[in-house]
């Protein structure tokens, strides 16, 4: 056999072999690959018919011919969350796969209920921040917030709160009034439906939540807002005090965001940032912000949104530390 034979004979073996032998570097298989290329999968990790599943979807609406593929919701609600980001965690880090993140969710990390922390997580983009209240039935005995609290205070443990769960900026905003001397309890129901239900039937004298997500009952006058957690009035709700003015220096307002797990390319994640930008950014979903009393300044892509998220770990922390939050 002649040496030029030898030669095409050994350049096409190891033509073989590296067409067929797997990449040598982690990922390179997913750089080659177009994404998207199939559907990506949205967990909302709380119930139906709550603010993060109508951001969710809307969102999902929204990016999903920007992406130029289905974007299939599903609802995986409890543990304050962190139910659903168990599921996002057992998935592979390769951007088909995102959820939704809360404030709530947030705040079961310094009060060491959350096995997921910060560093877990990819965090694409920051889509709502809403200012939370205290409402009640609108043929409620407390008229105002002063009259709620000093029923708590000669009633310790008699005034329900309904809340979205334990360890949860709820549950914080609670106990914070338990440390001025102010005794609520917390009654936690993960599916929004069920919360607001329960005040509204009478099972609980205060829901915890932000206007939007209860805007058919403001419209409808079943419920009536009687504090808003801020430092000033919301130019909608002009009659009601803001907690900062009241003397308590607490305001934990919600936001809302969408996380992949720890891992997805750069360049993913980039990908889908873009899409969620772009769907922000229709008439459609300005109109839904709106309409929700979401903050103007709400949007933050993954760049400004990881270490923005570690301050307010960093907050969460300090009213955990110091009131004694933890269980």
């Amino acid at each position: 056999m002649s040496t030029k034979v030898r030669i095409l004979g050994l350049l096409a073996f190891v033509g073989v072999i590296s067409a067929s032998a797997p990449p040598l570097f982690p990922g390179a298989a997913l750089a080659q690959e177009k994404y998207p290329s199939r559907p990506v999968d949205f967990i909302v990790t709380w119930g139906t018919g709550g603010g993060a599943d109508a951001m969710a979807r809307t969102i999902g609406q929204h990016a999903q011919p920007i992406l130029g593929v289905a974007i299939p919701v599903s609802n995986v609600p409890g543990a304050s969350g962190n139910t659903g980001l168990g599921q996002l965690m057992a998935a592979k880090a390769d951007g088909y796969t995102i959820a939704t993140y809360i404030m709530d969710t947030l705040a079961t990390i310094p009060m060491g209920l959350s096995k997921v922390t910060v560093d877990d997580l990819e965090w694409v983009t920051r889509t709502q921040v809403a200012d939370s209240f205290f409402f009640v039935k609108s043929d409620s005995p407390y008229k105002t917030i002063q009259e709620l609290l000093q029923a708590a205070k000669a009633n310790p443990g008699k005034i329900r709160v309904a809340a979205t769960g334990y360890g949860t900026v709820d549950d914080v905003t609670v106990r914070f009034f338990e440390k001025k001397g102010i005794k609520l309890t917390t009654v936690p129901y993960p599916k929004p439906g069920e919360r607001y239900a329960s005040t509204l039937g009478g099972h609980s004298e205060v829901l915890y939540e932000q206007a939007g997500d209860v805007l058919q009952y403001l419209k409808a006058g079943q419920l009536r807002p009687v504090i808003i957690f801020a430092d000033k009035r919301h130019p909608a709700f002009p009659d009601v005090p803001a907690s900062v003015e009241l003397g308590y220096d607490i305001q934990l307002p919600q936001f809302r965001s969408i996380v992949a797990k720890k891992g997805v390319p750069a360049d993913r994640v980039k990908i889908l940032a873009d899409a969620i930008r772009k769907g922000m950014e229709t008439p459609a979903y300005k109109k839904f912000a709106g309409e929700w009393y979401f903050r103007p300044d709400s949007h933050m892509g993954p760049e400004q949104f990881g270490p923005w998220v570690r301050e307010q770990v960093g907050i969460l922390d300090r009213y955990v530390k110091e009131f004694g939050l933890k269980r």
